[in-house]
């Protein structure tokens, strides 16, 4: 807890970028896991220059990262389904799982299948599997690909896995859009496509990751119009320790169009480190003066502060929240690691 507010990760993923799971039957692997250490290196501190990107991430070590370098109360342990360049996917689902298994106060499974990916019915049989026996609660999903890419509104692929996901009890489902990997096309991942699913399966929940930048216009758009797309700082608050004006500009026009009601906190640990410098980050987060007179954007409250580290998270998932403080014996802290 920060200020007695309850931090509620929407995602943190256990990586495996070793070579050992880098597929050899591609040309383009090495290059795009290169690549997404270079974004992870990048985005990460300078003070944490020495942070280890190259490993598969374990139980014990993201749980260091999370809760006890980082005064985060719970997490959502999101599967990454890109088979592209890896053998087990790039946060593989039981890697996930077993985080979600080990702390099981603290921690949600979220699982991620990929149509395009040994079919259909086989993402069908994931979907079953991960739901039923490893009590997944949302489900991810990553459509582009340099081959076999597919888009979110097709009614033949994406339309049965979103019908298949509310049978099972699944009404939060999850996208990373924009900010692609390796040589993918961008245009691929644009949040564009969401727009039919939204309306057409009202009843469900959709989340946009990293805010579908270089999408950000579009996502912004989407957000306002319609009631159930939300949007996740899933690794944009990294910028605000190198560029604070980006995510100054960024959080107050979501203010002014979107609301603090649809945004939602997430770290992308392990790739960007402890959630620890961000936290802080966010905390002592204002919309500028001139910002606000230039653009006309709202200044942010500690209120829109609470609601996106926490509560709105919290919502969709039905946590408790005054349950889960009492279970967790939860008290108020200041920010752990902000002098590391």
């Amino acid at each position: 807890m920060i200020n007695d507010m309850f931090v509620f990760d929407c995602v943190i993923h256990l990586y495996d970028l070793t070579h050992q799971n880098t597929r050899t039957d591609r040309p383009d692997a090495k290059v795009s896991r290169a690549q997404m250490l270079s974004s992870g290196m990048a985005l990460t501190p300078p003070q944490r220059a020495g942070f280890e990107f190259e490993k598969r991430w374990g139980v014990e070590d993201m749980h260091d990262l999370v809760f006890v370098q980082s005064p985060t109360d719970m997490a959502m342990a999101q599967a990454v389904p890109i088979f592209d360049w890896y053998k087990d996917g790039f946060a593989p689902v039981e890697a996930q799982y077993a985080m979600a298994k080990a702390y099981p106060d603290r921690v949600l499974f979220c699982g991620g299948v990929d149509p395009k990916y040994k079919g259909l019915n086989y993402a069908f049989e994931q979907l079953e599997y991960q739901v039923k026996e490893l009590g997944a609660r949302s489900i991810k999903f990553y459509n582009g690909h340099i081959k076999g890419a597919w888009r979110c509104d097709d009614e033949d692929v994406a339309y049965p896995l979103f019908e298949r996901c509310q049978k099972l009890g699944i009404d939060v489902i999850q996208f990373h859009k924009g900010v692609p990997f390796g040589l993918q096309n961008v245009e691929q991942l644009s949040p564009t496509d969401l727009q039919g699913p939204a309306r057409d399966f009202p009843e469900m929940e959709f989340i946009i990751h990293h805010l579908a930048v270089p999408y950000f216009d579009e996502a912004v758009s989407i957000a306002s119009r319609f009631p159930n797309v939300h949007l996740a700082l899933s690794g944009t608050l990294s910028a605000a320790l190198f560029a604070p004006r980006i995510v100054q500009k960024q959080i107050g026009e979501l203010l002014q169009v979107v609301g603090s009601d649809k945004l939602l906190w997430g770290s992308e640990a392990a790739l960007i480190g402890t959630p620890a410098p961000y936290l802080k980050a966010f905390m002592d987060l204002e919309i500028p003066e001139d910002l606000r007179s230039g653009y006309g954007y709202p200044q942010i409250t500690m209120q829109d502060k609470e609601k996106i580290l926490g509560l709105n998270f919290a919502k969709l998932m039905r946590i408790d929240l005054e349950e889960k403080r009492r279970t967790l014996g939860l008290h108020s802290s200041t920010i752990r690691g902000e002098a590391a």
